[in-house]
């Protein structure tokens, strides 16, 4: 019992030094990354090859031996006929057939805050650098809302793509409800899973008051404003009935500016019927008008790839050596804590 409790007593010395020493290097990294301006870069993933690549990997997988040799066969005598028509062309002085328009695919999954704009700022910035009229952009959207100022930024972006003239599809599979909607309200297509969730067209906010928990401990809460209405409620302070309605006032008034957001941009909604705050499922909204048609973003852009060259736009902020070193110290040190928790469970009383 002796040697375990020195063995035990070293280990929990070796333990602290080891977390120290882990603690440090976190800090150091931690700094030196905040002390870095962090920089991006586009990621563009061609999904037409990708598509293409996996129509043709069924095929051979499904053909027999011979079937497969035949259609190499005849897939060789394709490219050579088509690359003979091409130097046809070129000599003759004639230009070859016009090249496929774009399909631009951008994927914004927001959070509460809508931190994800800007990322979406480079994409759209980037994609309005080359797009022209006969090509599209499409946006797989994904968000249950947020905060007011963050989502008008958003939709704004996606107004731009409108304000040039470039076709806007917003595609949602899982959800656009409040702030999402707001996005997707904006484009000139919306398409639909069957069970996605839109709508919720209104304006929410909730605030706790522990007031009553403060003065029940004889504790004072003082709070100095300039303004009769700098602060309107709290949630430490005893909320008056005259700020409760200014409150309410300022919420109202953000539930009109949304409604004549969305009424501007989908003019034949009946907007007194779908701005009630309510959310409802693909093929209701389909009926509400709140979308346009029925059908999932794959099914979109594979059809699309048959006629479009169909390409994706990612922004993304690459990690620097110190975070992606202190991303590691920490999972190893999480890793190391939990394998010695598990340990210490069978070491003897």
């Amino acid at each position: 019992m002796e040697f375990l409790y020195e063995y035990g007593l070293f280990l929990a010395k070796a333990v602290t030094f080891v977390l120290a020493v882990i603690a440090i290097i976190i800090a150091i990294a931690g700094a030196a990354t905040k002390q870095q301006h962090k920089k991006g870069e586009l990621d563009i993933t061609d999904l037409s090859e990708q598509f293409t690549e996996t129509e043709e990997d069924i095929i051979h997988a499904l053909l027999s031996k011979d079937e497969f040799k035949e259609k190499e066969k005849a897939d060789k005598k394709q490219a050579k006929e088509q690359a003979k028509a091409d130097k046809k062309l070129a000599k003759s002085g004639e230009d070859k057939a016009p090249s496929k328009a774009h399909v631009f695919v951008v994927d914004f999954n927001g959070s509460i805050d809508a931190k994800e704009v800007s990322s979406l700022r480079e994409e759209v910035s980037a994609i309005l650098s080359v797009a022209k009229p006969e090509d599209e952009v499409f946006v797989r959207l994904e968000s249950g809302g947020g905060m007011v100022h963050g989502y008008g930024l958003a939709s704004s972006q996606l107004d731009r793509i409108r304000q040039h003239n470039i076709p806007l599809t917003v595609s949602v599979d899982k959800v656009a409800a409040s702030g999402g909607y707001m996005m997707a309200c904006v484009a000139n297509n919306i398409i639909s899973a069957p069970f996605a969730i839109l709508g919720s067209i209104g304006v929410i906010a909730q605030v706790p008051n522990f007031n009553k928990l403060l003065k029940k401990h004889d504790i004072d809460f003082e709070q100095f404003t300039a303004g009769e209405f700098k602060r309107t409620v709290t949630m430490f302070g005893e909320n008056t009935e005259k700020g409760k309605e200014k409150f309410i006032e300022e919420l109202e008034e953000t539930h009109v500016l949304f409604k004549n957001f969305v009424s501007e941009r989908r003019p034949s909604l009946d907007i007194v019927k779908v701005a009630t705050g309510e959310h409802w499922f693909g093929t209701t909204a389909l009926e509400l008008g709140l979308v346009d048609s029925i059908q999932t973003s794959d099914d979109y852009l594979q059809g699309k790839s048959k006629s479009h060259k169909v390409v994706a736009i990612k922004y993304e902020v690459k990690k620097g050596l110190a975070e992606k070193f202190s991303k590691a110290a920490s999972l190893s040190a999480e890793s190391f804590l939990g394998k010695l928790l598990q340990r210490n469970n069978i070491f003897p009383g």
